[in-house]
This record gives C-alpha cells, structure tokens and sequence, in this order.
C-alpha cells in the first residue's frame, strides 16, 4: 500500500512540475496515467474532468484530489493534492524573492508567451484524442464543430459559451439517454 502512494505521490508531484498553464494542462498527464497503470479509464477520467470543471476550487487541484480518491481513498487524495500543489508552493516562494530583478527581462516574456500555445497544443491534442476514444463520435464531433463556430465569433462574455456548452451537454446528454 505504501508503494501505491508513493507512486500516487511521484506521479501528481510530476504533474505538478510539468503542468504549466492552468488545470487543463493536467489532461495530457492524467491521460498517460490512465494507460500506464490503469488507475482509471478514460471515461472516469471525463468524469472527473467535468466533476473537477464545477465544482470550487483550481480545475488542476480538483483533479488531483479526486484522481487520488478513486485510487486510494481520503489519503490517496491528500497524497495526490499535497504533491501537486508541492512544486508551485515551492516555485512561488523562490520567484517572489527574485521577481523584480525579471519583471522586465524580455528573454523572460518572450518565454512565458511561448509556453502559452504549446499549452494550448497540449490541450488540443488531449481533446482531440479524448474524443475518438469516448462513445459519442457524432456528439463528439457536433462539440467540436460547435467549439470551432464559436471561436470564430466575436469575443463574448464566458458565460455565453458555458451557456452554449451547457445547452448541448444538456442535449447529447438526452439524446444519449434515450438510445439515439
């Protein structure tokens, strides 16, 4: 058991290293996670990608913690939330004690908007391969057409497109039910 969490916490301690951009950069991780030691399939992890999308708290955190509980109970998900958060607690405090000598340096922004689209790389590729290996291939491919519509419209308040988005979760979610 012990070996477990410890390879719960090397795994979400990794994550937590690589991970930069946000808790949706945590999906290409996870998603290797749920090959490698089959900890969860892919559909839990949709499942947690949409439980740790509502409910409070950072998406990449809640992710952690619920990854930990499916494997390990309560102290699977401390384990796993302590060992994400570790390196940023770890990288905030050594950035704030040097922040202003870069808060300036080009070199510094030039790399930070870098890893901005690789991010969103990551991301994509992610989504990509989550939706032809879910169930739902046509609902799949109606979000990502939707998802493609949307980007080319004129910048809206977020909550038009959770608006939108939740419109057809609200749909395929039915259709689905039903046996369409």
């Amino acid at each position: 058991m012990i070996k477990l969490y410890f390879q719960l916490f090397l795994q979400f301690l990794h994550i937590g290293v690589f991970s930069f951009g946000g808790g949706y950069a945590t999906l290409p991780f996870l998603y290797e996670i749920a090959e490698k030691y089959k900890w969860f399939s892919v559909n839990q992890l949709t499942d947690m990608l949409a439980l740790s999308s509502i409910t409070p708290g950072p998406i990449g955190v809640n992710m952690a913690t619920f990854s930990g509980y499916t494997m390990a109970g309560i102290s699977g998900s401390v384990t796993a939330t302590v060992a994400i958060m570790l390196p940023s607690f770890i990288f905030v405090s050594i950035v704030y004690k040097i922040l202003d000598k870069f808060k300036s340096n080009c070199y510094i922004q030039n790399i930070v908007k870098s890893l901005k689209p690789a991010g969103c790389a990551l991301l994509s590729a992610v989504g990509i391969k989550l939706l032809f290996t879910s169930n739902l291939h046509l609902f799949g491919f109606l979000c990502l057409l939707t998802f493609l519509v949307t980007g080319f419209l004129k910048k809206r308040d977020p909550l038009f497109y959770l608006g939108i988005s939740a419109l057809y979760g609200l749909v395929i979610g039915h259709l689905h039910w039903i046996g369409v």
